[in-house]
């Protein structure tokens, strides 16, 4: 990537910002840091990781015993049909001779242990890790996206700051420009048109510093919902950040880092897996059965047993879910190629724009300094009299254009730049080296993937503590 400039607005945008706003001047690395902080959409998405990394806590699960315990009290009576109850003196009826009330109680306890089911629940167990490592990459794109989201907004306050200070610049001129044709009308030395031509320039450049300060409310507004907070005094960005030295190389690293292209491939292992849990369903479940009852008289009776099921007929259920899990995979596979042909696609377009980018600040900067060249000429062959108030008009109005474009051209730049990082996979708070404390996907999933139990086990204990930090 080649080396940027500073910013030619720099110098005006610092002073335009001074003032209201905050006195210590924001670096975009102070937006970056307010942006991953602030997220809403990161908060969603590390609470889906945590609820992936639930899925592999409750997959293991399935491989441990299952126990569980049933207590049971019973009173029952029995009324023989042959000996009918009476009314006592109160009123009430009595008990019929020979009815008897019994009294049973038992407590029990089973249990239930997977011995062999042809690797179907291991195989799931495995589904929920690579979904974790899939989900992962998910979240790195999104703190790929609040971070570019963040630079556009912080970009867009400073051309639209520019462009305020440009357009004010231009009132300024102009009123001048108009204050001295009115003084030269006075002493016929120009007409009554002239004048007119330079109010109605002014209208018009009023006008457009109208439309300029709405866009920067505009940019201000999306700054505070991008970074969390209003725009202080951003400072210029001097020059673009590294990339890579050719769009081979750029597409290259998208290729290996790109989240969306490692996320795709991980599907893939996903859906493979998901097809070797469709056979092991065709093939029997063996499970190892035990209980242990006592009843009200202190009875014991255990039992111990191995159950073995498997599916004799299921009207094709059992075959069309393997096919349809190889479907999957082919779907899958699909997803990967077409995502890989995307990611390559806006590298390419980042790059270029980045390289028309620095093609037109090249022209611009010349077309600024032959417009400034031909105003200043233009304004002092006006006060000799040999150019009309339209031509200084236009001039000015050229240099003005001129003016604009370089600032666009400039800011376009550096938002190619960020926008080659993002295809590239890089734009990450660790790659920019933000020195902040960033999420770790790594202490959630390592306090759940044993299955603890919370308040019985130390790993309980840990499990409490991550979460109580994450503020749930």
């Amino acid at each position: 990537m080649k080396g940027g400039r500073a910013l030619l607005f720099g110098a005006a945008l610092v002073a335009g910002l001074a003032g209201p706003l905050a006195a210590r001047a924001e670096t975009l690395a102070d937006a970056f840091i307010l942006a991953y902080r602030h997220s809403g959409l990161l908060d969603k998405n590390r609470a889906v990781l945590r609820a992936a990394d639930e899925d592999v806590a409750q997959a293991l699960a399935s491989l441990r015993p299952v126990l569980s315990y049933t207590a049971q009290a019973t009173r029952t009576y029995t009324f023989p049909n042959d000996t009918p109850g009476g009314i006592s003196s109160s009123g009430l009826p009595t008990s019929p001779r020979g009815d008897t009330v019994t009294d049973t109680a038992s407590l029990g306890i089973s249990g239930e242990l997977l011995l062999w089911d042809a690797g179907r629940t291991r195989l799931g167990v495995d589904v929920a890790r690579e979904t974790v490592l899939l989900t992962r990459h998910a979240l790195t794109q999104v703190e790929q996206q609040v971070l570019f989201n963040a630079v556009s907004a912080y970009l867009a306050v400073i051309e639209a700051q520019a462009f305020v200070n440009l357009r004010q610049s231009n009132v300024q001129v102009l009123n001048e420009q108009l204050r001295a044709s009115r003084e030269r009308f006075e002493v016929g030395e120009v007409t009554r048109t002239d004048v007119a031509l330079a109010e109605s320039q002014l209208a018009a450049s009023r006008s457009d510093l109208s439309a300029a300060l709405g866009d920067l409310e505009i940019a201000r507004a999306q700054y505070v919902q991008a970074v969390g907070q209003k725009p202080g005094q951003l400072q210029p960005i001097a020059t673009p950040p590294r990339t890579a030295t050719s769009l081979d190389a750029a597409q290259a690293v998208a290729r290996q880092t790109h989240p969306n292209i490692r996320r795709d491939m991980r599907a893939i292992t996903v859906a493979e897996l998901n097809i070797l849990r469709a056979e092991a369903a065709m093939k029997p479940r063996i499970v190892g059965q035990g209980s242990l009852q006592i009843d009200q008289d202190y009875t014991e009776t255990a039992r111990l047993g191995v159950q073995m099921t498997g599916p004799i007929y299921q009207g094709g259920a059992l075959t069309s879910a393997y096919r349809q899990a190889a479907a999957r995979r082919d779907e899958s596979r699909a997803d990967l190629h077409i995502t890989v042909d995307d990611v390559l696609n806006q590298v390419a377009q980042a790059w270029a724009q980045s390289e028309v980018a620095t093609a037109r600040i090249a022209a611009g900067e010349l077309r600024v300094r032959a417009a400034r060249v031909a105003f200043q000429g233009l304004q002092e062959e006006f006060g000799l009299g040999a150019r009309t108030t339209l031509d200084v008009l236009d001039a000015e109005q050229d240099l003005q254009d001129a003016r604009a474009a370089l600032i666009s051209a400039q800011v376009a730049e550096i938002r190619a730049a960020y926008q080659i990082l993002f295809t590239m996979g890089l734009l990450t708070v660790e790659h920019l080296g933000l020195g902040i404390t960033t999420y770790d996907p790594e202490a959630y999933y390592n306090a759940v993937k044993d299955a603890p139990v919370r308040k019985v086990s130390p790993q309980g204990e840990q499990l409490d503590r991550i979460i109580k930090s994450l503020g749930r």
